[in-house]
């Protein structure tokens, strides 16, 4: 029998903060343990317990027991599941929702079916914040019949179609990440065409071409949408976004999640380029690349004599060097590359 009337949710912040407030807003009984206060929560009929109390946890929801963990990946995940598993009992269900790597999810699914005869999901989250508090959607790994205790759970949480069980334990969580390594990959084609643009011989308005873009484009996408919004100051977190786009930090942080993706990528020989390099990208923009640029100008000095640092004379023929750009076309219409050579003397 599942139980989609009541959610306990160990882990308060953006994610889980939103997804009680979706919960409580669909009527559903939220009993949440964080580190910190939550009056917002509360003011909306959720209860709100102290770091730890699992016990409490427990004697608030009716068995089999739901519940979500919010936490951030690594070895908190471990310590939050072995006191609060101590708690729970035999067949309660514990979804992992952060960005666990699949395979502590395959342990320590292994681990508290084996010893408690607790299911434990790895339920990918995304959807950012604005999924969780209107509708997410979960990429769910486990066994089928702990995924049928949670279906009703996830699906109210859900968008329409947001909810999928894709496989046994660890699928969860490997799907989300190869979700998050495609989101690097558009992240980084939608940065690069801001690059053009503005690098571009045109004065476009930027809010204007991705208010353009998002409507009925080939890339139309949240992504895209995100851009509009972010470049015209309109979006949630408008006190936190420089007013000017010049002023936004060059600097992109994240979770390293992606990076277990690529490594698993060329451990496997399977290509995958794009993603590849996103990471890449978003490593220079922490500008901890300082020696190898200072090699290549060392051996570029050595071979050529080639400056070190900027030279005016060969920034300018780097812009004005390439006279022609012929068509491969053109060159075929007229008679071949040497005939163009001539003409062009």
């Amino acid at each position: 029998m599942s139980n989609d009337t009541q959610l306990g949710i160990v882990g308060l912040g953006q994610i889980g903060g939103n997804l009680a407030k979706q919960a409580l807003e669909k009527d559903v009984e939220v009993v949440g343990v964080t580190t910190s206060e939550h009056p917002d929560v509360e003011a909306m009929g959720g209860t709100v317990l102290e770091a730890g109390s699992y016990d409490e946890l427990a004697a608030r929801l009716d068995p089999p027991r739901l519940v979500y963990l919010s936490l951030p990946a690594g070895p908190l995940v471990d310590e939050e599941l072995s006191d609060l598993v101590e708690s729970l009992e035999e067949g309660d269900v514990v979804l992992d929702g952060g960005n666990s790597f699949w395979r502590d999810s395959m342990r320590r699914a292994e681990r508290v079916r084996a010893d408690h005869g607790i299911y434990y999901l790895d339920a990918g989250t995304s959807g950012g914040l604005a999924g969780a508090r209107n509708g997410a959607c979960f990429m769910v790994g486990g066994p089928e019949e702990g995924y049928e205790l949670a279906r009703p759970m996830l699906e109210r949480l859900s968008v329409d179609g947001g909810c999928a069980h894709v496989g046994p334990s660890g699928a969860g969580h490997f799907v989300k990440l190869v979700h998050n390594g495609v989101e690097f990959g558009m992240l980084q084609s939608i940065a690069e065409g801001v690059e053009l643009l503005e690098a571009g011989d045109f004065d476009v308005d930027m809010p204007d071409v991705f208010h353009n873009w998002a409507n009925g484009s080939v890339i139309r996408s949240w992504l895209v949408e995100l851009m509009r919004d972010g470049l015209a100051h309109r979006n949630q977190y408008d006190d936190e976004t420089p007013e000017d786009f010049e002023d936004v930090p060059p600097y992109v942080e994240d979770t390293g999640e992606v990076n277990w993706l690529v490594q698993e990528a060329f451990k496997g020989e399977v290509p995958v380029p794009v993603i590849a390099q996103s990471v890449v990208e978003l490593f220079k923009s922490r500008g901890n690349q300082r020696e190898a640029p200072r090699a290549v100008a060392l051996m570029r000095h050595g071979f050529g004599n080639h400056p070190y640092g900027e030279d005016e004379d060969i920034a300018r023929e780097r812009r004005e060097g390439r006279v022609g750009n012929v068509p491969r076309q053109e060159l075929e219409e007229r008679g071949g590359v040497g005939s163009v050579l001539t003409e062009q003397g």
